[in-house]
This record gives C-alpha cells, sequence and structure tokens, in this order.
C-alpha cells in the first residue's frame, strides 16, 4: 500500500451547496444480504471508485460485506482504474462520470480539482443535514486539519495517526522496513548490512552462493518500482534508514544532497557496475515484484512490510524459512538508529461523496457507519460468533479463521472479508485498543519497527500544480526520477559525481530554491498546527 509524503495546502475557493443540491434522487437497488429487507433501510447499491489499480476486490461475496448490507441495506460496486490511475480519475471528472463514492490518496492534486470544480460534497453538510453521528465517529482534530479556508470538510482520511497517538502508544509500527530472505541470510552467516562494507559484501555474497532460486535467478537487491519521480526504495527510504536530517536551522534540508547519503547510493553504484542490481528492479511494476516476492527470488529488499503481507504468507506455507524477515540495515557512519515514519494525521487516502451521488443521504449514512465502532469491528474483526469470539472482555480470533488468515489471504478474503480487505475508513487507532497481535510471519516485521517509528508529519508538504512553484516541483522532481536510475547504473563514482553535479546544476536553474523556501514556510505551519516545537 504505497503512500507519499506530501500535504494539502489548506487553502481552497468555498464550494457552497443548497438544499435543492443535496436532496436528490434514490440509488439504484439491489438485493440486500441474503435477500431480507434490513429494518427500516431499502437496499441500495453505491458505485465505489479506488483510486488503485491494484484494489481487485469484490463487494457481496464474503461474509463481512453480506453481513454489512445486511445491516445498513447499502451494496457496492467497486471501480479501479485499469491503467494510469491520473488519467483515469481525469476522464471520470472531465465527462461528469464520477461515482458515488471516490477514495483516492490525500497527496492526489486531483483532490484540489475536485473540490474547486465542485464534484464533491462538504461532509459537514450532509452531516449537519442527514447524520449528524459523523461528529461521533470522526477524531476532532483530523477535522480539523482537513478543514479548509471555507469552513468545510470534503474529504475523510483512513489509517490517521494525531501525535498524541503516537505518544500513548509504543506499539505503532513504521511500514518501512529492511528485508533480507530468512535462509540465505542464515546461510552466508548473517552478516552486519548496517554499513557499506558489510552490505556489499553480504549482497554478493549471496549471489555467488546461490544464483538461482528454484531454477530462476536471484535478484540480489529488489525494490519498489521506479516511478517519474524517483524510487522510494532508494531515495526516501534509504535517507531515512540513514537518520538523513528532514530539517537544518530551521530550514527544510536537501536530502538527497546529504553526505551519507552519497556514500551509500555510490556502494549501490558499485554493485550496480558488477552485475548486482538486475535490470528488473528498474522495469518491474508492483504486480510483477509481488510475483517475484511470492516465488523468494530477492535476497534484500529496502521495502513497505505491508506490500508483501499476503506473498510472505505463501512463503511461509511453503517453507518457513523462505520468509523475509526485518533485520538492521543500511545506517550512517556514526551509527545512529533509522527514523522511519509512521502514518501521521493525514493518514493515507481520502473518501470523498460525490455530487454524482444518486443519494447524498445514503452515502454519509453508510460512511458513518463504516467509521463507527460497530463497522470497524466488522470491517476488522469479522463476526462475533464467527470469525472471533469475545474471552474476558477482548475479541480472540477463532484459530482456524486465524489459520486461514495466516496461510492463505485470498481464501480468507473470499470467505471472511475482514483484517481490513475494506480498509477505505479503517482506523488502526481504534483496532489496536482490541488487542489483537499480528501473528507470524507478519509480527517480526512489525515489531521490529517500533523503536525507530517517528511522527514526521510536519515535513509533509504539497505544492498546487496550478502555480508558478507546481511547475517547478513538477520539473524538479522528473529531473530527480530520471537522474536516479542514472547515478545507480553510473560507470564509475567519478561519472557518478559528474551525473549528480549536472543534476544540481539543473535543478537550481529550475527554481530549487524558490520551492525550497516554500517547503520550509509549510514545514513551520504544520509545527504551528501540530503543536510540535
Amino acid at each position: 500500500m504505497k503512500r507519499k509524503t506530501y500535504r494539502r495546502k489548506l487553502h481552497r475557493s468555498a464550494v457552497l451547496l443548497s438544499a435543492a443540491t443535496m436532496l436528490l434522487g434514490g440509488c439504484a437497488a439491489a438485493p440486500a444480504g441474503g435477500g431480507e429487507k434490513p429494518s427500516g433501510e431499502d437496499p441500495v447499491t453505491m458505485d465505489w471508485y479506488v483510486n488503485y489499480s491494484w484494489f481487485v476486490e469484490r463487494w457481496g461475496e464474503d461474509m463481512v460485506s453480506k453481513e454489512i448490507t445486511r445491516r445498513t441495506g447499502v451494496s457496492v460496486n467497486f471501480t479501479v482504474p485499469m491503467g494510469n490511475e491520473e488519467n483515469k480519475l481525469e476522464t471520470l471528472m472531465d465527462s461528469g462520470t464520477l461515482p458515488d463514492i471516490l477514495t483516492i490518496g490525500w497527496w492526489e492534486p486531483q483532490i484540489q480539482e475536485l473540490i474547486d470544480r465542485g464534484l464533491v460534497y462538504p461532509l459537514n453538510e450532509l452531516a449537519d443535514a442527514y447524520d449528524t453521528s459523523f461528529y461521533e465517529v470522526t477524531d476532532p482534530l483530523v477535522r480539523d486539519w482537513y478543514t479548509l479556508s471555507d469552513g468545510n470538510i470534503y474529504g475523510y482520511p483512513n489509517s490517521s495517526f494525531t501525535p498524541g497517538d503516537v505518544e500513548g502508544h509504543d506499539n505503532i509500527p513504521s511500514n518501512q522496513t529492511f528485508l533480507v530472505r530468512k535462509d540465505i541470510y542464515e546461510a552466508i552467516g548473517e552478516p552486519d548490512m548496517s554499513t557499506p562494507e558489510g552490505f556489499y559484501n553480504a549482497v554478493v555474497a549471496a549471489a555467488q552462493r546461490f544464483p538461482e532460486v528454484d531454477g530462476k535467478p536471484l535478484i540480489p537487491v529488489g525494490a519498489h518500482e521506479f516511478e517519474a519521480d524517483g524510487c522510494v526504495s532508494f531515495d526516501q527510504y534509504l535517507q531515512n534508514f540513514l537518520a538523513v536530517p528532514y530539517e537544518k536551522d530551521g530550514q527544510k534540508y536537501d536530502r538527497k544532497t546529504d553526505p551519507e547519503y552519497l556514500i551509500w547510493l555510490k556502494m549501490f553504484r558499485k554493485l550496480g557496475s558488477e552485475g548486482y542490481l538486475k535490470r528488473d528492479i528498474f522495469v518491474d511494476q508492483r504486480m510483477q515484484t509481488s510475483e517475484k516476492v511470492a516465488e523468494g527470488r530477492y535476497f534484500c529488499m529496502l521495502y513497505q512490510r505491508t506490500d508483501i503481507a499476503d506473498q510472505e504468507k505463501i512463503l511461509y506455507a511453503r517453507d518457513p524459512g523462505m520468509i523475509y524477515i526485518a533485520v538492521d540495515g543500511p545506517r550512517n557512519s556514526n551509527g545512529d538508529d533509522p527514523v522511519l515514519p509512521v502514518n501521521g494525521i493525514a493518514g493515507w487516502t481520502q473518501t470523498f461523496i460525490t455530487k454524482n451521488c444518486k443519494d447524498p443521504e445514503r452515502a454519509i449514512r453508510f460512511i458513518d457507519f463504516l467509521l463507527s465502532e460497530e463497522g470497524q469491528k466488522l470491517t476488522y474483526l469479522g463476526i462475533e460468533g464467527e470469525t472471533y469470539d469475545m474471552v474476558d472482555g477482548r475479541p480472540v480470533i477463532r484459530e482456524d479463521v486465524a489459520r486461514i488468515l495466516a496461510t492463505d489471504r485470498e481464501t480468507y478474503n473470499a470467505i471472511y472479508g475482514a483484517d481490513s480487505k475494506f480498509w477505505m475508513l479503517q482506523n488502526n487507532v481504534m483496532q489496536m485498543s482490541w488487542g489483537i497481535e499480528l501473528e507470524e510471519p507478519l509480527r517480526q516485521m512489525a515489531e521490529w519497527t517500533y523503536p525507530y517509528a517517528t511522527y514526521l508529519t510536519q515535513y509533509d508538504v504539497i505544492i498546487r500544480e496550478d502555480t508558478e512553484l507546481g511547475r517547478i516541483n513538477s520539473d524538479v522532481r522528473s529531473l530527480w526520477g530520471s537522474t536516479l536510475p542514472k547515478l545507480l547504473l553510473a560507470t564509475s563514482d567519478e561519472a557518478f559525481d559528474e551525473i549528480l553535479a549536472e543534476y544540481v546544476e539543473k535543478r537550481q536553474l529550475l527554481g530549487y530554491e524558490k520551492l525550497m523556501e516554500e517547503e520550509t514556510a509549510q514545514m513551520r505551519e504544520n509545527k504551528e498546527r501540530l503543536g510540535i516545537r
């Protein structure tokens, strides 16, 4: 589940609603779960667009979604982009074919356009008109964060943590991990990979001793996909493991030219020049990477642990020795601990009710149900007596259900549909209060991050695209996207230095200093709003 670190600037033009536009006609009918009519609710179907091509789940085939429909009368027809997410969403907006409900990453520039063009409802106005429980099931600090200058909140996030949430828990994990294949790592002597030399030697040893995995070439170093603006494994994640600062002397810091970071990039360059950075990592997209993880073809990866959860279970069921485990990875020359981000107040995605919604009253009530404790228990725990039992006042997942969850996520989703299969409005803080521990093989990866998990939302910024700074930001990010592969594939350190110098020069000419000034201003604003000194 991929996230980017940008926060929407909270200045928008006002979008006002009239009572007439809010009172729209009824939604298309669909049978309620089990064929029975829920108490007092006519069956309706909501079209829900999720802006991720990898989201393939369906509603109404599993126990949880059937039960939600039985209780609310609402069925869901999920749609996702088949190709480029940005192009698909733009097409929906321009053609006037937006669905009833929309979920999109909070950093995406289309959110601003949705609001400015009046394509989505203010949730507070729908709540005032139809269901004031919205104010009971949402966090006031989160509502305040997303309330714009016109006084409205248009979308609500999932997976949101406030600074107080993080301060009050010592078991909030980061998603960023350095992973190795357990059996290969142990076979080469569990080497220290926290220094450039140790990392290099371990990768070479693994590749030479285990050149193939079931007849297919071993990929010594894995990574997230390379995109137009870079690769998070080789920029953000590596920088975080090296504890590269986000600011110095009250100013946003240029992390990409940090000396510690460049030392490690040159180590990766050396691996690349010797054939240990395989072509796969530069061209593979998420689906191909997931397939190769499930085959155990990577030796090590800087990767999001939740993105390989399903594949990890496949490996665990096949051979517990083949799983990926989190170990100490890259560190700076002082040996400082990694600084790994947890979700911030912005969360991961935002969910909106569009002006195309055929029944905004039912939509806001449905969203409020999913945000409620009742809805969260269903989407996370499942159904009491079916997937879990209450023991001494606490939920306990049934053994047979837990066994399937730990070994076969696809089957679990098809039968039960809990454990955040429908994650679009998940409340992680509430889920933590129920005390459900992760099972192996996922627990080790999460627990490894606990000591290093850090609240970093104050550094999340976003630059409006339709401004001069927006154009500068786009150009600078694209420049880095084209530069990073060149650095990793440079034939020598001298060539690396030349490529980097050219990048810095071009970046300055694009207006980089103006961009840093704006990011510093937003950082200071964020700190003030979050009460961080």
